[in-house]
C-alpha cells in the first residue's frame, strides 16, 4: 500500500535506529535515513496519533479515505484562486521545484494504519510548512521539527533539532533560539492537533480563515539579520 514492509525485532530496530541517527548526522540530506529513523523510534508516537485520528470526525475520513499528497492527487490546488491553501500550497513547492512525490516509502512499521499515519504525517510537512511559513533553510527545519515533536512526540523531530542547531554558526543559533524556538514551542501547543485535518477537503478555502480556524501562529518576520 504505502512500501514494502520490513519487520524487524527489538535488536534490529535498535540496529537500524542507531545506523540511521549516525548517517544522518553525518549527511542531513539522506532523506531515506531521517525516515528510518522516524519509524525505528516513533511507534508508540504514531500509536497515539492513531488513536487521536479515531477519536476525530475529521480523522476517522482522514483514515477511512486514506488521501495521499501526490501529484496525481493534490494536482487541483495549482488552479484555486491565489487567496487559498491550495495556492499557497502549490506557490511554496513550485516555487522550490519540489515534488510531492519525493517521500521515501515507509517500511518499518507493524500494521497498515501505522503505515499509513507514519506515511500521511510525512506527506503533511509541507502543508505545515505554507500554514506555519516556515522557509526550507536549516533554522525553518529546525523550528517546524519543534512544532511537529510538539504535535506528536516522535523522538526524530527532536534529535533532527538538535543534530540541526549543532551546524548552525553563531549567528544562526542565536536567531533560532532566541527568536524561532520560543514561537514554534508556543506555536506548536496552542494550534489544533493537525494530525485530524483533513487538508485536502481545504484547498479552497482562504488560507487565512484556515490559518485561524486550526489555531495557527505563523512564523514572526525574521530580524534582518545576516545568518549565511
Amino acid at each position: 500500500m504505502v512500501g514494502v514492509r520490513i519487520q524487524l525485532n527489538k535488536w534490529q530496530q535498535a540496529a537500524v535506529a542507531f545506523g540511521s541517527a549516525v548517517g544522518a548526522l553525518l549527511d542531513p540530506r539522506r532523506a531515506d535515513l531521517i525516515a528510518a529513523l522516524g519509524e525505528t523510534t516513533g511507534k508508540p508516537a504514531f500509536e497515539r496519533v492513531l488513536e487521536r485520528m479515531k477519536r476525530s470526525a475529521e480523522g476517522r475520513a482522514v483514515l477511512l479515505e486514506r488521501p495521499r499528497v501526490l501529484s496525481s492527487e493534490v494536482g487541483d490546488a495549482w488552479d484555486l484562486p491565489s487567496n487559498t491553501f491550495g495556492a499557497a500550497y502549490a506557490n511554496f513547492m513550485g516555487s522550490r521545484n519540489f515534488s510531492p512525490d519525493d517521500r521515501p516509502p515507509v517500511r518499518f512499521m507493524d500494521t497498515d494504519e501505522l503505515e499509513y499515519v507514519a506515511m500521511r504525517a510525512r506527506e503533511v510537512h509541507d502543508f505545515w510548512h505554507t500554514l506555519f511559513g516556515l522557509p526550507t533553510n536549516l533554522i525553518g527545519e529546525s523550528a517546524l521539527k519543534v512544532i511537529e515533536f510538539e504535535q506528536m512526540h516522535l523522538p526524530m523531530c527532536m534529535l533532527s533539532v538538535l543534530g540541526g542547531t549543532a551546524r548552525f554558526n553563531d549567528k544562526q543559533r542565536n536567531l533560532f533560539f532566541q527568536h524561532y524556538f520560543p514561537w514554534a514551542i508556543r506555536a506548536g501547543m496552542r494550534c489544533n492537533d493537525l494530525m485530524c485535518v483533513y487538508y485536502e477537503r481545504h484547498f479552497h478555502e482562504d488560507l487565512d480563515d484556515v490559518r485561524a480556524k486550526w489555531g495557527i501562529i505563523p512564523a514572526p518576520p525574521s530580524p534582518k539579520v545576516n545568518v549565511s
